[in-house]
């Protein structure tokens, strides 16, 4: 790209960014208008009604090399209409607020109710589990940056990250922008509220190879997200967080297929209570496909383990002080403690189908932290002694129904309580409940940037199938 070209692409951003932030809808706006959608429904003959809006913008930019890539500015906006006839129930949504598009989507949402099975389950929540609190959260810290800012700061990562090393000679690109966000709920028991948040986030990714060895290439990466500008890791320092986390991964080869203790770094452990949410959902138990049914108060996990939703917990990616159906969250917030499962992840529908009251889970869980140990990853090391340390996870190789477990991985092999080489290309397989029995110990090193907070994992054994020899 060159130099007319970039500033032609970075006016166009910061013209579009400046004409979305004029007509942004504020929170009362988007209050007023989903509950005119509600009254609206109620007079076509609606016995309930929930709608829901979001939007979102953003400006991002991608570096690469030293060349911008891309300069990408999004906005969009959608509302959710669901209208109940009796237990019928009809849904449609749509892009465009101008009013005729709204009305019209009402009327097919109108529609659908009329043609739907009645369902037994359907229907609001009870407006005595409604959400009546709504505590400042601190999400909210909007602070503009330009295209030109956003591509300073990739700029400056990426260099640093290709500074540490000379053996690192390719990048996938350095990334940094930022996305504000309001929605609105209401229904027709008369609930209405609103909320907004801010992210900023950057990442990038580098290729390192040893002099004059194209054929053995590695990448690595490192990222960044929070609520406040201010919160991000200084951009120069993730570079060279990047490029040392990439170099560690030169001499990678397969490992000997055996059965050894696995320690699972607190980026590759998130998805193992990402495994566990899925089978605790309500979806997926009152379809009979989880390998969790009728496990309530059973021991899953070893007695030390606690697992719980922190959704007020203020600047947090996940918080929230009400779920999907309007219902208050923190109502419950211990998932497991003393390794029992005490309550599944549920809506008001799941609920209702399976019996139980709503978990305040409509849309998923919110700031979910396992409890942390007090093992450095370095003690957790000497503890394993000889293992595999997973750093990255690939593949889709997990079955909730049975809790069978196999994916492609990527680490170190420890001897002795220390590294001995970076692995690659081997397999590990278990059973997800025999994973959690044989939790051996939790790090003190949490990984605090995303919704599901967890510090590393040592597991007793599991099987790791690399080269046969």
């Amino acid at each position: 790209m060159n130099n007319q070209n970039l500033e032609q692409s970075v006016a166009q951003a910061d013209r579009l960014v400046n004409q979305a932030r004029n007509d942004d809808f504020a929170p009362e706006q988007l209050q007023a208008l989903v509950s005119d959608v509600v009254a609206a429904a109620r007079k076509l003959g609606a016995t309930a009604v929930e709608a829901g809006i979001a939007g979102h913008r953003g400006l991002s930019a991608t570096v690469r090399m030293g060349q911008v890539e891309t300069v990408e500015h999004h906005r969009d906006r959608s509302l959710s209409i669901s209208v109940y006839k009796g237990q019928q129930k009809g849904n449609a949504s749509c892009g465009d607020l101008r009013p005729q598009s709204i009305h019209e989507t009402l009327q097919r949402a109108m529609d659908i109710a009329t043609y739907t099975e009645p369902d037994s389950c359907a229907g609001l929540v009870a407006a005595d589990l409604l959400a009546d609190e709504f505590p400042d959260l601190q999400l909210w810290h909007p602070h503009e940056l330009s295209a030109a800012e956003l591509i300073e700061r990739a700029t400056r990562m990426e260099q640093a990250g290709r500074d540490v090393d000379h053996r690192i000679h390719n990048s996938e690109g350095a990334s940094v922008g930022f996305d504000q966000s309001s929605s609105a709920y209401a229904n027709s028991h008369g609930f209405c509220a609103a909320q907004r948040g801010t992210s900023f986030f950057q990442s990038l990714s580098l290729v390192a190879a040893e002099t004059g060895d194209s054929h053995n290439m590695q990448r690595d990466y490192d990222w960044d997200n929070c609520r406040r500008l201010t919160d991000l890791l200084d951009e120069q320092e993730l570079g060279r967080r990047a490029a040392q986390r990439t170099i560690r991964r030169l001499g990678a080869r397969s490992a000997k297929t055996t059965r050894a203790p696995i320690l699972f770094t607190p980026e590759a452990a998130r998805s193992l209570l990402g495994h566990l949410i899925a089978a605790c959902s309500g979806g997926a138990l009152y379809r009979q496909a989880s390998f969790l049914l009728d496990q309530l108060g059973q021991p899953l996990f070893p007695e030390f383990v606690t697992i719980q939703e922190r959704p007020l917990l203020p600047g947090a990616p996940g918080s929230a002080s009400y779920d999907h159906d309007g219902v208050a969250t923190g109502r419950h917030n211990e998932l497991v403690a003393g390794g029992r499962l005490l309550r599944y992840v549920l809506g008001g529908y799941a609920a209702r189908r399976l019996g139980l009251e709503t978990t305040g889970n409509a849309g998923g869980v919110r700031n979910l932290l396992i409890a942390p140990g007090a093992s450095s990853q370095q003690e957790l090391l000497q503890q394993m002694g000889a293992g595999l340390v997973v750093t990255e996870l690939m593949g889709q190789g997990v079955n909730t129904v049975t809790g069978d477990y196999s994916r492609g991985a990527s680490g170190f092999w420890i001897e002795n309580g220390a590294i001995a080489y970076p692995v690659q290309e081997v397999t590990i397989a278990g059973k997800l409940r025999d994973m959690y029995a044989n939790l051996l110990a939790l790090g003190n090193d949490v990984d605090m940037r995303g919704n599901v907070q967890t510090p590393s994992w040592l597991i007793r054994e599991m099987t790791i199938a690399g080269d046969a020899g």
